[in-house]
């Protein structure tokens, strides 16, 4: 995946929505455990590297989602989150969205330099259930970051954010199933809850998949494979555009980066169809979905 920086792996769990984690399952099928937190040597600097031309590999404009394998917030990364900050104070003209369920962590975390926040940076956390919810958009509200959001993922209970989104700071949801291991039902009156209260305030709303067990009308419906439950979360129709993020991105010198300057995502025909598109960085042309697919009905 182009859009993913992953400059440490390995976790620990510490909340409901930790239990079937698909990184210890992941881990686990190649004889490695989830539970051992390491540098990656190989990719700690992605941000910075270029290709044979100079240039950055990383576009300005790209948004990079940090730690989708580990924490960015973890105890353990304390000795090495100090340069990763640096790496994302050196590309302003970069997008960097972190994912946390440890934000009472965060205030002690952030460098010295932070100030108000940094316009390059998006800043969210897990709400797998209301208990959680309630637990930590408070926090996430009280902390200084110019970019707000949630992700509702694995969604395991019925979560209302209502009076959360009145604050006007949340500018983004997410909303995911489970997969893998023991993967526990996902159900659509949850969803489109959530969308409801997304499309009152104006705020984006992403159902980025069913899940493994998804249940609408008493029915419970397993749909196997990424790519079908992209399509079929797109097909429910409860994705929403709300208004736009803008994040004022600039160079190292201080100079705002002109839309011609911007990274153009691109997609392929498949992608008309996937959930995802709304806040994705586009299509890496890795082949392993297809250019072209026959897509399946609607199943609810």
């Amino acid at each position: 995946m182009h859009d993913i920086w992953n400059p440490w792996h390995g976790c620990r769990k510490c909340s409901e929505g930790c239990r079937n984690c698909y990184m210890f399952f992941l881990d686990r099928m190649r004889d490695r455990s989830g539970a051992d937190i390491s540098r990656n040597g190989a990719g700690f600097n992605y941000p910075l590297s270029k290709d044979r031309n100079g240039n950055f590999k990383v576009q300005s404009g790209e948004m990079l989602r940090v730690c989708m394998t580990s924490d960015f917030f973890l105890e353990e990364a304390d000795v090495w989150r100090q340069d990763a900050w640096r790496i994302m104070h050196q590309r302003p003209d970069v997008k960097f969205f972190l994912l946390t369920k440890r934000p009472e962590r965060v205030a002690s975390c952030l460098p010295t330099d932070w100030g108000d926040g940094w316009e390059n940076v998006f800043f969210n956390v897990s709400c797998e259930n209301q208990k959680r919810t309630d637990e930590r958009i408070p926090v996430l509200l009280d902390l200084p970051f110019k970019h707000k959001g949630i992700m509702c993922a694995p969604l395991i209970g019925p979560v209302t954010i209502e009076k959360y989104l009145e604050t006007g700071q949340l500018e983004q949801v997410l909303c995911d199933g489970e997969n893998y291991d023991g993967s526990r039902p996902n159900h659509y009156e949850w969803v489109k809850k959530l969308s409801d209260e997304c499309r009152r305030h104006n705020v984006t709303f992403v159902f980025c998949g069913t899940g493994r067990k998804f249940v609408k009308d008493g029915r419970t419906y397993t749909i196997e494979g990424n790519l079908l439950q992209t399509e079929q979360a797109f097909l429910s129709g409860l994705s929403f555009q709300g208004k736009p993020i803008e994040f004022r991105l600039h160079d190292n010198l201080g100079f705002p980066i002109s839309d011609d300057s911007m990274y153009k995502p691109s997609y392929i025909e498949r992608c008309d169809r996937c959930s995802m598109r709304i806040a994705c960085n586009g299509c890496s042309r890795c082949g392993k979905c297809g250019e072209k697919q026959e897509f399946n009905p609607y199943i609810f």
